[in-house]
């Protein structure tokens, strides 16, 4: 019963609390901890001064003490700080042997703490016991060699005593170790101090090879006047470091110590010398320094050299970051064409040249094929070596693909370039396979005006016959033909050739062939055959423009019935354009009947032109999109010409309109001065 009333209790209690809502200051676990540790940190008030009056206290003291250093270190011997506090007390006590013993006892736990061997043999040397501080700093030496603070403390301690020979001798013993280059530094002023130069001339670049030390050694030397001494050393490290393993600090440092004494062709070489062989991404900072010592010391020739040597290294960054940048190929070679000797000027031809576009697409060749261009002409002009341009263009004409696509330039310029050599039979023998291989309309064009800047007119009209075999659709090239013969007197040949030409069923500018024909039988003064040419064309088109020239041919053509001629052309001409359903056309065709007119014609004439031009009106018409959905009203004019009969009843409604509007306005003027209207009738 007291068990269950005990626990029952707790619940009575909770449900008499009422109000269940929560605090309004909470507190947190962090706001808990956060003030249990400032309450830590609060300072608990100094233990009270404690005075000893008698040696039997201090013992008292000294034992308490004791006694609580030793428990601290019986609970941890491993912690090293409390051998140290241990022993830097009975130090403060004077205590020297007891130090002494508690340090030994520590170092018996951790002989490789270098904390203790260094408080230990401090506390020898501030209490003067110098052989003591010997002694511990030798055994620290030995047990651990690597540990650079024992022999940086030993060398000093016996440099501030004046023991110079023991200070070499423990820097000796430790360079026997090949420390780091600071210990060999450290050792390097420490004879330097004591004026030892030839001491200071050590092994330190054998044992730690680096540029640095090297260029170190060799301003030790130039710093003592050593000027021959460091030029040595200077050759010493670019012998050791070879080619395989050059540094741009150590060329630039050489470099500097020569232009100081004042062997600027000496610089100039190193600088070229350390160019040649590095990377150029390896040596900016020897450009750098380069074009400053040309800057004060050279002339403007050696300026643009450096220069030069940049924009290579620029070039050759993106030529190798995209081999098939062929306007940078472009840009490289110009820069190296300037000033540069023909064979480096060839090997960067062969590597641009060596970079074909990797799909057989003209698009793709098109700038790569002036690579070769440039080479061929280059080896012609700048290198005089016809030979190896003969081999260029071969190479070229080779490494085409002429069964896909060709380039007639580059047979041309081959062509040319055997012509230039007096050497005609191979100029027509690579023409004649261009021919063969890949004929194209520039081809023929181009082994045609050669043989006529030869005046080998027969081979002229079997390049032609070849020609118009190939591409019989090619206009100018019937007209050329044809004007050669006229211009060698054949006149029937070339009236032959006009009549084959216009009839080819496929022609690509007929207009222009038929002009040509005409004009050439109008030169000849055939005017008979010029009207049957203008017939035979106005039976294959009824344009307006052949209209307009047969009339101005008739004009021109005839004295005496020119007139009667040309007016009856234009009567056709009209009769024939009223089924046109171009308007514009028959109206540009009356205008020009009526300029006609105008000039030459009659009263009567020009009345009856005036009746035949038409009305223009502007109409409105509706639009559509391309999806059918109703896009709005355009405006534009059309003509109603008299002659038409349907058109009869538009022109009289027109009429009609015309003067009901004449009519209105005549009624507004009365309306605004009727006294005006009086008067005139009074008049």
């Amino acid at each position: 019963i007291q068990s269950s009333t005990a626990f029952l209790a707790p619940l009575a209690f909770a449900l008499q609390v009422k109000n269940k809502a929560p605090a309004e200051v909470q507190i947190t676990a962090e706001q808990l901890l956060r003030e249990a540790k400032e309450r830590e940190l609060e300072l608990l008030p100094p233990p009270p001064q404690q005075k000893i009056t008698d040696v039997e206290e201090l013992n008292d003291y000294k034992l308490r003490k004791r006694k609580t250093f030793e428990d601290n270190i019986r609970k941890n011997r491993t912690v090293i700080s409390n051998w140290i506090k241990y022993a830097q007390w009975e130090e403060s006590l004077k205590e020297i042997q007891r130090a002494r013993s508690i340090y030994e006892r520590a170092l018996d736990v951790d002989y490789r703490n270098v904390t203790l061997w260094l408080k230990y043999a401090e506390m020898e040397m501030k209490n003067r016991q110098v052989n003591h501080a010997r002694n511990i700093w030798d055994r620290a030496i030995t047990t651990l060699p690597r540990v650079n603070q024992f022999w940086y403390k030993y060398t000093y301690m016996e440099e501030m005593l004046g023991n110079v020979a023991g200070s070499r001798q423990v820097f000796e013993r430790w360079m026997e170790w090949q420390p780091e280059e600071q210990a060999w530094h450290s050792y390097i002023n420490f004879e330097l101090r004591y004026k030892e130069v030839d001491r200071a001339r050590t092994a330190l670049v054998l044992v730690h090879p680096e540029v640095k030390n090297w260029i170190k050694y060799a301003r030790f030397e130039e710093k003592h006047s050593y000027f021959a001494h460091a030029r040595k050393v200077y050759e010493r490290a670019v012998e050791f470091f070879g080619e395989e393993h050059m540094d741009e600090h150590l060329y630039v440092a050489f470099a500097k110590f020569e232009e100081n004494q004042k062997e600027f062709e000496r610089v100039r070489v190193i600088y070229k010398y350390a160019l040649d062989r590095i990377p150029k991404q390896d040596a900016q900072n020897l450009f750098k320094n380069y074009t400053i010592f040309e800057k004060k010391f050279g002339d403007r020739r050696g300026i643009e050299d450096i220069i030069v040597s940049k924009r290579r290294f620029q070039y050759e960054e993106e030529v190798k970051a995209n081999p098939h940048n062929y306007d940078a190929w472009f840009d490289y070679l110009r820069l190296v064409e300037s000033d540069t000797d023909a064979e480096t000027v060839r090997e960067v031809y062969e590597r641009a040249i060596a970079n074909v576009p990797p799909i057989q697409e003209k698009r793709h060749w098109k700038r790569y094929i002036y690579l070769w261009i440039n080479y061929a002409l280059y080896e012609e002009l700048e290198a005089k070596d016809a030979e190896r341009t003969r081999q260029v263009y071969q190479a070229c004409l080779e490494l085409l693909p002429h069964k896909k696509f060709t380039f007639a330039k580059m047979w041309l310029l081959y062509a040319q370039f055997e012509i230039r050599q007096k050497n005609l039979p191979l100029a027509r023998r690579a023409l004649g396979t261009s021919i063969g291989k890949c004929p194209k309309n520039k081809l023929f064009k181009g082994y045609i005006e050669l043989e006529l800047q030869l005046r080998e007119f027969d081979r002229c009209r079997k390049l032609y016959e070849k020609f118009l075999e190939f591409a019989p659709e090619n206009c100018t090239s019937w007209i050329k033909f044809a004007e050669l013969e006229t211009i060698l007197g054949d006149i029937d040949r070339a009236r032959a050739i006009y009549e084959l030409a216009i009839g080819q069923p496929r022609l690509d500018m007929p207009e222009v062939l038929w002009k040509s024909y005409i004009d050439f039988e109008i030169e000849q003064e055939e005017y008979e055959k010029t009207r049957n040419l203008y017939r035979r064309l106005l039976q294959r088109t009824q344009h307006v423009k052949v209209w307009i020239s047969l009339a101005q041919f008739e004009l021109s053509a005839g004295r005496e019935e020119r007139l009667p001629r040309c007016r009856q052309v234009y009567e056709e001409a009209n009769k024939a354009m009223r089924s046109c359903e171009e308007k514009e056309e028959r109206v540009m065709l009356l205008e020009s009947w009526r300029s006609f007119e105008d000039e030459f014609g009659t009263d009567a004439t020009k009345e009856r032109i005036d009746k035949l031009m038409p009305e223009k009106i502007k109409k409105r018409r509706k639009l559509q999109a391309e999806d059918g959905s109703d896009a709005g009203w355009e405006e534009y004019y059309d003509y109603i010409f008299p002659e038409d009969t349907a058109n009869q009843p538009n022109l009289k409604l027109l009429a009609m309109a015309k003067l009901w509007k004449k009519q209105q306005q005549e009624s507004e003027a009365a309306a605004v001065d009727p006294d005006k209207d009086i008067d005139e009738s009074q008049t």
